[in-house]
């Protein structure tokens, strides 16, 4: 694997938690694997978007927040790290619920995907109060699903002022 970031402990990436953890590894990725998580969430987003709406994203997220608090608690057990950088599902589960609230245009989707990268990296209260007190799965689930809220809300509010989004 070379260049990717190594697996915590006993894990391989034939571990469904690892698989699940790390989406298909691509939070293995150097250098901002949230982000290589957050683009290799939009292809499958894409294909959810097509086959059946914003219902089969919004449904995706959940299902994807479902699994991430399983994977996400056995990863960061394995490798003793309340929130270890590789484990991105929550930046699929958290994109997706953006994504079911934009029309399927390029732009819409580029500008919920900045925005909620933007939230989930500058952590604003309550992003970052939920990343350092809640803890396991949940806690590194949670603090995206907010940043998610927070990408959702600057949406709304834009759809006020312009017809973009």
């Amino acid at each position: 694997m070379g260049f990717l970031t190594p697996l915590p402990g006993s894990l391989r990436l034939s571990d469904p938690a690892a698989l699940a953890a790390t989406w298909f590894g691509s939070g293995l990725l150097p250098r901002a694997p949230g982000t290589w998580g957050s683009l290799a969430a939009l292809p499958p987003g894409l294909a959810l978007a097509w086959l059946g709406g914003p219902w089969a994203l919004v449904a995706g997220a959940a299902l994807a927040f479902a699994l991430g608090l399983w994977a996400a608690a056995s990863y960061a057990a394995a490798a003793a790290k309340d929130d270890p950088s590789e484990v991105v599902i929550d930046e699929v589960a958290a994109l997706w619920l953006v994504l079911a609230i934009l029309p399927l245009t390029p732009v819409a989707w580029l500008a919920g995907f900045l925005l909620f990268r933007c939230f989930d990296v500058i952590k604003p209260w309550p992003v970052g109060l939920a990343d350092r007190r809640l803890k396991g799965g949940l806690g590194i689930m949670a603090d995206d699903m907010v940043a998610a809220l927070y990408a959702i809300l600057v949406i709304l509010i834009c759809r006020n002022f312009t017809e973009v989004l």
